[in-house]
């Protein structure tokens, strides 16, 4: 049997006068929606640029499917898959599992930025070097089919018997070229600061200003030698247009400029991505969550 308002009320011995008071007030909160509890933003504001991780080397042991449940857990937005690690994406892959691999990504919220390979470019073995160039550019190929945008080269040492000037311009032709062949491909060729001589950031300018592509840039590495010389602003500056990824080391160590990087970033119209390159853990995800937070506070955005 269906009781109504009015009905329940009486029966349960209240007045006229009191039930049509109770039953408006009912009534009143019925047509009403109920006021949602308060808001707060996570964020002030979003970031102009993104985080995500290489999997060197904190992720040097995880397959794809581990990779992409623990940045998503983590908020972390893509990755950079550096060559060798278990995750297993090598220029064997056949043309399937390539497909599965930019398949699993799309299907998730982590993209697929970058791939690392360790290919150099400052080999005064002439055959080497061609040998280097080739194998690049079928991990390039490999880039374009998983869908990632970009793949990371470095240079790793100057050769003492070499002139630096004549390294640094066989680094840049080299680069110069692979960038041509990535741009057809519509992806970049990232040369990471890194190296010993080479990660001088004065020596990078020069072997972008050589390649001279659109399509070529650098991997910011945060090294410390980006202080030496005139300094880290001086330094910053040379390559800050240039910059198409960044690889960010533990962001708590005071021995490194890092919100002043981060505001450099944002200065300059960075919208790429800053990749934590950071040590294992046996609480990886706890860690970055623990990165992401500083990284969002280093901004102003906590």
């Amino acid at each position: 049997m269906k009781t109504n308002r009015r009905h329940f009320l009486k029966i349960a011995g209240l007045g006229l006068g009191t039930a049509g008071l109770l039953e408006a007030t009912l009534a009143a909160a019925e047509k009403k929606p109920a006021k949602a509890a308060r808001n707060y933003p996570l964020l002030s504001k979003p970031s102009t640029y993104h985080l995500g991780m290489v999997t060197y080397n904190l992720a040097q042991d995880w397959d794809i499917q581990t990779i992409i449940k623990n940045c998503t857990e983590a908020k972390f937005e893509g990755v950079e898959l550096r060559t060798s690690h278990k995750h297993g994406v090598e220029v064997t892959l056949t043309k399937d599992q390539r497909a599965e691999v930019k398949k699993r990504f799309a299907d998730s919220p982590v993209k697929l930025w970058s791939l690392g390979s360790t290919f150099d470019f400052h080999t005064p073995d002439q055959a080497k070097l061609r040998k280097d160039i080739e194998a690049t550019k079928e991990y390039i190929v490999l880039a374009k089919d998983v869908g990632a945008t970009g793949v990371k080269v470095r240079p790793n040492g100057l050769p003492k018997e070499v002139p630096v000037e004549k390294t640094l311009v066989q680094i840049g032709r080299s680069l110069h070229e692979l960038g041509e062949f990535a741009a057809n491909l519509g992806l970049q060729v990232r040369l990471e600061v890194h190296g010993s001589g080479t990660a001088n950031v004065p020596y990078c300018r020069t072997i972008m200003d050589i390649a001279d592509h659109k399509s070529v840039g650098v991997c910011w590495n945060s090294n410390q030698s980006d202080m030496d010389g005139e300094g880290f602003d001086h330094n910053f500056n040379l390559l800050k247009k240039k910059i198409f990824t960044v690889h960010l080391r533990d962001i708590y160590l005071e021995d490194y400029p890092f919100r002043k990087l981060f505001k450099g970033l944002a200065k300059s119209g960075f919208t790429g991505f800053t990749f934590a390159e950071i040590p294992e853990s046996k609480d990886p995800v706890r860690v970055m969550k623990y990165f992401r937070s500083l990284w969002l506070a280093y901004q102003g955005l906590l």
